[in-house]
């Protein structure tokens, strides 16, 4: 990387994405009297931006609601991504955050009593100093390849796009978990041929949202959506995707105008691993203390779904179990108790799971 020539500007704490979490430890640090600066490489809600149009979280308001606002929708329902990327950037506003979009941070290194803390906005180097860095980068940077031939082609997607483009298109989901469950439904509704391809010998029932089960058995038990369960996808061309059955090896062609590839996603760990963090397990999940959130590099944190790695298939680690990493944080950094919960936290997670 070329030097820059640009002076470097100070901060107390370094943020790195601009999403829910890195936006609510902003907004505590600054009751706290602590300066920081939040950076992230896309605009703030990146990962939620990149959901398709009135895509609904799957968590109720109150779990995702962020620095004591409240999250309120005009029919109570939960949250699209439309109404939770407006309430982010009202949080931002009301509390005059210092955010630096699309200002991806490409290097984290020691620098005298902290960190030098490396920029890019729009391909130019500007540096900055920070006596602490947060990582709430997430864990879902990219999607998880399928590793057959063809996946890299144009009409394979890992994202659901707008879905009105699907509309009298044959559309191939590959997974059977909530993103593909919900995909199937909404392109089914949207006027699209839907096949749907699991690899389990059935649907992982437990893997499924409640409201969403009942409708996807009784679309593929009707033939409304073609059921393909028991099958793995080994090939990919140009108007097709080739299945192998598992229960005889029989292989299926079956025609696709696009085939989304819903299995998951994998964090980036470019920046985790530039900056010695240790990575664990199969995940590569970052090395960090769970009372303070502070990882093995004294000085740098992780917060949010960062300090999951590259979760599998069965998630864990959400932005609702993840509001006490902020609490954690600033005490460490500051030195004063900080209130371990929310108001009403302990009546939100004796609730049911939304």
């Amino acid at each position: 990387m070329s030097p820059s020539n640009e002076p470097a500007q100070s901060t107390e704490v370094a943020i790195v994405g601009a999403g829910p979490i890195g936006l609510e430890l902003a907004v505590a640090l600054k009751k706290a009297g602590v300066d920081s600066v939040v950076f992230d490489a896309g605009p703030i809600g990146q990962t939620i931006a990149w959901w398709a149009p009135q895509t609904r979280w799957f968590s109720s308001n109150e779990r995702i609601a962020i620095a004591g606002v409240p999250l309120l929708t005009t029919d109570q329902s939960k949250a699209t991504r439309e109404e939770y990327l407006m309430y982010l950037r009202g949080v931002v506003t009301q509390f005059d955050l210092n955010v630096h979009p699309y200002c991806p941070v490409v290097d984290v290194q020691a620098s005298g009593d902290g960190f030098c803390v490396t920029t890019k906005p729009s391909g130019n180097v500007t540096p900055w100093n920070a006596r602490a860095v947060v990582l709430a980068v997430g864990g879902t940077d990219h999607p998880r390849k399928l590793g057959i031939p063809g996946e890299d082609l144009p009409h394979v997607d890992g994202y659901l796009r707008e879905t009105h483009r699907y509309f009298g298109r044959r559309v191939l989901i590959i997974g059977g978990r909530n993103s593909a469950i919900e995909a199937a439904l909404r392109l089914h509704h949207a006027g699209a041929h839907v096949s749907l391809s699991y690899r389990g010998d059935e649907l992982p029932e437990d893997g499924i949202k409640y409201w969403l089960l009942p409708e996807i058995k009784g679309l593929l038990k009707a033939g409304r959506i073609e059921n393909f369960v028991g099958t793995e996808a080994v090939q990919i061309s140009s108007r097709t995707v080739s299945l192998r059955r598992k229960s005889d090896d029989a292989l299926i062609e079956v025609p696709a105008d696009d085939v989304l590839s819903l299995i998951g996603y994998s964090q980036d760990k470019t920046l985790l691993t530039s900056a010695g963090i240790h990575l664990l397990d199969e995940v590569k999940r970052p090395e960090y203390d769970p009372e303070t959130m502070q990882t093995n590099v004294p000085g740098i944190y992780v917060a949010g779904t960062a300090v999951a790695g590259s979760q599998t298939s069965k998630y864990k680690t959400f932005l609702e179990n993840c509001h006490d990493h902020v609490d954690k944080i600033v005490s460490h950094l500051t030195g004063q108790s900080v209130e371990h919960s929310r108001e009403y936290e302990s009546q939100i997670v004796a609730q049911p799971e939304s």
